[in-house]
């Protein structure tokens, strides 16, 4: 009767531990995983995570209690993905999605079709309500556009609708609804903990009114947040706008502005302007002002020591956006800085290639067609394929 008795304990606990189990989080590739969800006629859910994230370490626990395994298992095929593997970055490329913090849960139909995207907070009961947010076809991110459209414009959906667009790569929107967000708040609250979360993890654009009057009262946040966190938030939303496909298209004052503002949080002066020189170079460019985008140049190279690729990149950049030959003078001035400087035949051919065609833009076709020769000469010596300095010499004849 004892053996028997200690028999029955043991089973007991074993189909207790069975039965209380976590989340189980299917193992093989993700095509596997979403092959299983058709199977099975379930929505997949999936933690990207990051082995080296405390964060979401600390979930483990979560994704181990019963309460939260009963409710996935039963209606998820459930799987995990370390961002820093090939595999991770190919689906998320693959689904255009950027993300901003982690641990990230994401959604999906057995399709692929992304469902609801959630950053939760660390508790059995928060984790439990996204799984039915998920399932809720008028409350899951997916419904949030119509939700948008209908009119819905309360501070918590339009933080939610901002953080979904930021994951789906939709600046647009995120930058519409964060200006519908900062509308409805009073500029004595744009400093409040929520608003400074919103500034450091949802506005992308130096327009929206909670960045402007960030930057023109940088010292009360300072004082809040410290120098150092100011600093980088603000910088965050620098480049963000500057590099944005909206900032392809800033005037070059605005692109000025960013500059001064760049060094107004605390970047060195030299760094703010190396990092604003490109897309100043092309504002001008596309107003027309190419004396304008040559002397920033001009100076820029002044500053400093210059590469034979760098030479070759802006000498390249001139000759193929530059609006007119006005900078053929300074742009020949640089080719003929970085010959002396190439220290191979190879270098040396695509610096004279250039250097002809800086000519044949200033209509100097005698010098023009010397520099040609020179570089299909260099690129013979360079065992370099020559069809391109063949039909250079012929524009130049």
């Amino acid at each position: 009767m004892k053996l028997i008795h200690c028999f029955l304990i043991v089973v007991w606990l074993t189909i207790g531990a069975a039965g209380a189990q976590g989340v189980q989080f299917r193992s093989g590739t993700l095509s596997s995983v979403f092959d299983a969800a058709r199977k099975t006629k379930k929505p997949v859910f999936v933690e990207v995570y990051s082995a080296t994230c405390h964060v979401c370490q600390s979930f483990i626990p979560t994704f181990a209690d019963a309460r939260v395994g009963k409710y996935y298992n039963s209606r998820f095929v459930n799987t995990k993905i370390d961002i820093s593997t090939k595999e991770a970055t190919a689906f998320l490329e693959k689904n255009h999605l950027f993300v901003p913090s982690l641990p990230l849960f994401l959604y999906f139909d057995g399709q692929g079709n992304m469902m609801h995207m959630a950053m939760s907070n660390n508790t059995a009961d928060e984790v439990i309500r996204h799984g039915m947010t998920a399932l809720n076809p008028t409350m899951r991110s997916s419904a949030m556009r119509k939700r948008y459209e209908a009119g819905e414009r309360s501070d918590n959906f339009l933080i939610d609708y901002a953080m979904l667009a930021r994951v789906t790569r939709d600046t647009v929107t995120n930058m519409r609804v964060m200006n519908d967000y900062a509308s409805r708040q009073n500029a004595s609250t744009y400093n409040s903990p929520t608003n400074w979360l919103v500034l450091q993890r949802l506005i992308l654009d130096v327009d929206n009114p909670m960045f402007q009057h960030l930057i023109s009262h940088l010292d009360p946040y300072v004082k809040a947040h410290g120098a150092e966190q100011v600093k980088q938030v603000a910088e965050n939303i620098l480049m963000s706008s500057l590099y944005s496909s909206r900032g392809n298209q800033y005037p070059a004052a605005k692109i000025i502005t960013i500059r001064n503002q760049l060094q107004q949080i605390g970047i060195e002066g030299r760094v703010a302007s190396n990092r604003t020189l490109l897309p100043e170079v092309n504002a001008y460019f596309r107003s027309g002002q190419t004396a304008k985008a040559a002397s920033r140049m001009d100076d820029h190279i002044a500053q400093s020591q210059f590469s034979t690729p760098e030479y070759l990149y802006v000498i390249r950049l001139f000759n193929r956006k530059s609006p007119d030959a006005s900078d053929a003078p300074t742009v020949a001035r640089w080719a003929n800085k970085a010959i002396p400087q190439a220290k191979t035949p190879a270098e040396q051919a695509d610096l004279y290639y250039e250097l002809a065609e800086v000519y044949r833009r200033g209509g100097k076709m005698g010098e023009g067609l010397k520099a040609a020769q020179k570089s299909m000469d260099l690129a013979k010596t360079a065992k370099l394929d020559t069809r391109r300095n063949t039909a250079q010499l012929a524009r130049m004849k």
